[in-house]
């Protein structure tokens, strides 16, 4: 019988170690974060006011999938210090107890936001002849939801016992579906009929649930890297653990699409077209910080194995290293996102006017990516350290004390351009504010002064 492999994080150089499990993530994530940019070109294709649709439905759909990052957050930690003890017998249970735990909660979800539909969208801005339009999208992707949980969370657990490759074929795969089925979708070919927004719905819930079937294969039967066969009380006790990290690392990331939705009412007030190119550099972001996102993903694991191992050296220069890349990195993007601005603005910017203000989010916003990414591996890390509360913490300060607040003085000063401006100084002070968080919490390094609950044994 095969089982999965558990590849030790505690030994070895950490560059080599950080490297041999980012650049798989990172072939995976670059084509994630280029579906979902493909989607928002073919979605341009149809008008303004489905590009605008579609921006709207972007902070509640992200609001479902940060449920599940988040979980995946608590997963990851939570198995990966298992794993760290040397007890993979429990590992393996945590690890089953997550998937069920996150499809549940992603239902209940999904549920909640299908009853309360027409109310939320008219909360974030939309009007009553734009709500009929982000229906035709929403209806399908709700019906889909639970797909999105199946592949984040099982991705963590092979993450968590430092496993990236397969996770990143699984995430690969499910982009080139979703590449492949948009344009059908949406325009419709051959006996396929053009479905619009609903085709490009259905090309992303067809893809997660292909998706879903991979890894669950994988997962239960396959590398039996997951198990149910457990007591109730180590399954409780196991459930408790992940929620304890989970549930503050959603709410952290579930506050982004909250801020993403006071952006979006207060970018409104400008019009359909400020909206439809809000929501082309929400998805420009996602391209442009894949490397951060990737390293959100692929250092936590390394963090939670090796303090739970008592190297807290390898801690702190595995966060300290990945730092300063990451600054660098960014730095070089934004000079290229400077020469390349009125070329994306023309590609996605049907209309001239949203064209416009492409060209002016590209000039803005992207300066302070390389902060907001100081920001998000702290977070990472601090969930990593089993210290959800700090990185809860942290996400409040940035989005609603600095974010929304600085955007809408911004805004009141300067119009559009004092939005987006108000919006980069806020990543840059709150990147300063998470460097020292985290840098208090590793230098020194404490010994943890309480040991985790004892989880019976399975």
């Amino acid at each position: 019988m095969s089982r999965t492999t558990v590849h030790d994080l505690t030994q070895g150089s950490v560059k080599t170690q950080l490297w041999r499990m980012t650049w798989p993530m990172l072939i995976a994530m670059s084509m994630m974060m280029t579906f979902n940019f493909v989607d928002a070109y073919f979605v341009s294709l149809l008008g303004t006011a489905e590009l605008a649709a579609f921006s709207f439905t972007f902070p509640v759909t992200f609001t479902v999938i940060s449920l599940v990052i988040g979980l995946g957050v608590g997963t990851s930690a939570t198995v990966a210090s298992s794993q760290g003890k040397g007890d993979c017998e429990l590992a393996r249970h945590q690890g089953g107890v997550a998937v069920v735990l996150s499809a549940v909660l992603v239902m209940l979800l999904c549920a909640l936001v299908w009853l309360l539909h027409d109310g939320i969208f008219v909360l974030i801005g939309a009007d009553q002849a734009t709500l009929p339009v982000i229906a035709q999208f929403m209806d399908v992707w709700l019906i889909g939801g639970v797909f999105v949980a199946f592949p984040m969370v099982g991705n963590a657990v092979l993450r968590a016992n430092g496993n990236t490759r397969l996770p990143s074929m699984v995430m690969a795969s499910s982009a080139a579906m979703n590449v492949i089925l948009d344009p059908i979708l949406i325009f419709g070919w051959g006996p396929v009929p053009a479905m619009g927004l609903t085709g490009a719905a259905l090309a992303t819930v067809l893809a997660y649930a292909f998706s879903s079937v991979i890894i669950l294969y994988m997962l239960f039967i396959q590398m039996k890297a997951i198990a149910w066969k457990a007591s109730w009380r180590c399954r409780l006790q196991s459930a408790k653990t992940i929620l304890a990290i989970g549930l503050p690392a959603s709410s952290s990331n579930m506050l982004t699409p909250v801020a993403m939705a006071g952006m979006t009412a207060i970018i409104a007030q400008y019009g359909h077209e400020a909206v439809a190119a809000f929501g082309v550099g929400g998805r420009l972001e996602s391209l442009v910080t894949l490397v951060i996102l990737t390293l959100s993903m692929t250092l936590p694991p390394f963090i939670s194995q090796n303090y739970a191992a008592g190297r807290h050296d390898r801690v702190r220069q595995a966060y300290l290293g990945t730092i300063k890349f990451v600054l660098i990195f960014q730095g070089a993007v934004y000079l290229l996102l400077l020469l390349l601005s009125s070329f994306i603005g023309d590609a996605f910017g049907q209309d001239k006017a949203v064209a416009e203000i492409i060209v002016l989010l590209v000039a803005i916003l992207p300066l302070a990516y390389g902060a907001q990414g100081v920001v998000i591996l702290s977070n990472s890390s601090l969930n990593a350290l089993h210290k959800p509360m700090f990185a809860l913490g942290l996400n409040l300060v940035r989005l609603f004390v600095m974010y929304l607040p600085l955007a809408f003085i911004g805004g009141r000063v300067a119009g559009l351009t004092g939005v987006f401006v108000g919006a980069a100084i806020a990543n840059l002070i709150t990147g300063v504010i998470a460097w020292r968080t985290v840098c208090g919490q590793l230098c020194p390094v404490k010994e943890p002064t309480t040991e985790e609950p004892n989880e019976s044994t399975v």
